[in-house]
């Protein structure tokens, strides 16, 4: 499958909101709680276009995954025992791939895009949190060598937060 990777635009802001409200309908129907009408929100997705940290694959003209690359991070990320305390990282947040393209290794082949992004950028680690109640996630980062560092306490629940050294 060719995934066309982009830089989400102001016009793509639609189709991203709709992708995020399906796929929470579809996680709310999985049990998975992690996230609602309140996150992520339109606004939080307008402010990740503004700054061009939101990033889109498109598989036949329409958005199959969305994520989001960055160095920023919650307070809670402090909670970390980071292996690679001293090594340049980015931070992968709001990866979520359309309910009409899951089940077609979309996340695992974003995942992999990203970290050969990331090496082309010079850094050397990737962060990110997961949900501790969402299986498929939590199986895609333990295949791909994500370990747990810590944990951080949100609305939603626990997440595990997680590394990776490149």
């Amino acid at each position: 499958m060719q995934i066309e990777w982009r830089i989400a635009r102001l016009e793509d802001l639609k189709e991203i909101y709709n992708l995020i409200q399906n796929a929470v309908n579809t996680m709310v129907k999985q049990n998975i709680l992690q996230w609602d009408e309140i996150y992520p929100s339109e606004e939080i997705l307008l402010q990740d276009i503004h700054k061009k940290q939101l990033h889109i694959g498109i598989v036949d003209q329409q958005i199959a995954v969305i994520y989001v690359l960055n160095q920023e991070c919650d307070d809670a990320y402090k909670n970390g025992s980071w292996k690679h305390e001293d090594k340049p990282y980015c931070i992968i947040h709001r990866l979520c791939v359309n309910p009409v393209f899951q089940n077609k290794g979309i996340a695992r082949m974003t995942m992999l895009h990203i970290e050969r992004e990331v090496v082309e950028m010079g850094l050397q680690a990737i962060r990110l949190d997961a949900f501790t109640e969402n299986p498929f996630a939590l199986k895609l980062y333990d295949g791909l060598g994500y370990s747990i560092v810590g944990y951080a306490d949100w609305r939603k629940g626990k997440f595990y937060l997680m590394e990776k050294y490149l």
